[in-house]
């Protein structure tokens, strides 16, 4: 009687071991994910520096030696202010040379008028003044090009070259141009062009405010690519209180589509149009589409939900409904690298107006999120020089 109790217990201990082993030694050790709600968004990205809106170079004309340069920089100058001299003294001697003459005829045409000599001669003394007078405008005309002006009201943004230099067309001594608004030249890939509209909303990234995603907006694109670099300019515009100053270089991510609230999941987590939704211990293969694309997440469309525990990255080696063991906690997805990144775009059911206060969230997430995005976009380009 006891021996075949006995048995019994050891044959119930044995089908327990077995079930345990099967239950949970079997199951499959797995990363996972939690799908949530965020905004999300595509850019393109672009390299741009910032610069007036209005604006020029001031070029000297002939080679010649520097002998006047004013100390301006940052100073306002007017339309025809004088910012400049280059070497004249060949053209002034010549001025004089010619003045002494062009006396002269005067001179001799007038007694031609006073001694009543013939008509002929009077006309032939009158041409020749004339013609000296032309001689004279000519050769001040050749001076006044070796006049630096400022081509426009503004401020001189920068002076360059020093009295006693030779500079030529090639060289530019000074920027003028109006302090605001400023914009900055993008270049662009032509590949990634037609995704670029005006009117769309970029956020940029500086160096010299590196914890800061700063606002611009498409003002326009060139029409013509350059066929060498294989880029096109296009031109954002800057609010008037951005903190951004001329010259500066800038890393530009202009927003092309974006929605403020849907539910996603890391990029890993999809695979082929599917994800794998863990339930209990259970994986199930739900089928899904894709929507935008960020940097590390994507929208998914389909029977998933926020709160939604995924594998992440996707296994093709568990079948649908194996049975799984999850390797620590669930990492959530917070796609936008800020603590809670995650928003809803609700709405009030009866006036249909946005909350405002999500409103600020989301846009607080989206511009963590481009930050993000400038990274990655960095990080890319060193390793595809």
């Amino acid at each position: 009687m006891y021996r075949r109790i006995i048995v019994v217990v050891a044959l119930l201990i044995a089908i327990g071991g077995a079930g345990y082993y099967f239950m949970f030694r079997k199951a499959q050790l797995v990363k996972v994910a939690t799908a949530t709600v965020a905004p999300v968004s595509e850019v393109v990205y672009a390299t741009g520096t910032v610069e007036p809106v209005e604006w020029a170079k001031v070029v000297p004309l002939q080679r010649r030696r520097i002998v006047e340069l004013c100390h301006c920089e940052g100073q306002k100058v007017t339309k025809g202010q004088i910012l400049g001299r280059q070497d004249d003294s060949e053209e002034s001697a010549g001025l004089k040379e010619l003045d002494v003459r062009y006396q002269q005829l005067i001179r001799d045409r007038d007694r031609a008028e006073k001694d009543d000599l013939p008509k002929a001669e009077r006309e032939h003394r009158e041409t020749a003044v004339q013609e000296m007078a032309s001689r004279i405008n000519a050769q001040k005309s050749r001076m006044e090009t070796l006049v630096l002006r400022s081509p426009m009201d503004g401020i001189v943004l920068q002076r360059d070259g020093e009295i006693g230099e030779i500079a030529g067309p090639t060289d530019v001594l000074f920027w003028v141009g109006k302090p605001s608004p400023l914009q900055v030249v993008a270049e662009v890939n032509e590949d990634e062009i037609t995704k670029i509209k005006v009117g769309q909303k970029a956020f940029l990234s500086s160096e010299a405010f590196a914890s800061e995603s700063l606002p611009a907006t498409v003002l326009r694109i060139t029409p013509k690519a350059d066929p060498v670099k294989k880029i096109f300019r296009v031109y954002l515009i800057l609010p008037n209180d951005t903190p951004l100053r001329t010259g500066m270089t800038v890393e530009a991510n202009v927003v092309y589509r974006e929605k403020p609230a849907a539910t996603v999941v890391p990029l890993d987590a999809v695979a082929g149009d599917a994800v794998q939704v863990v339930s209990g211990d259970v994986v199930r293969k739900v089928p899904i589409t894709t929507g935008v694309h960020g940097a590390k997440y994507v929208e998914v469309i389909g029977d998933i939900s926020a709160g939604d525990t995924v594998l992440s990255p996707a296994r093709n080696d568990v079948a649908d409904a194996a049975r799984v063991r999850i390797d620590g906690a669930a990492k959530s997805v917070t796609p936008f690298g800020t603590p809670g990144g995650t928003a809803t775009a609700a709405r009030d059911g009866q006036t249909g107006n946005r909350d405002t206060s999500v409103d600020a969230a989301i846009t607080a997430v989206l511009q963590a999120h481009i930050q993000s995005l400038v990274s990655d976009a960095r990080r890319s380009g060193s390793r595809n020089p």
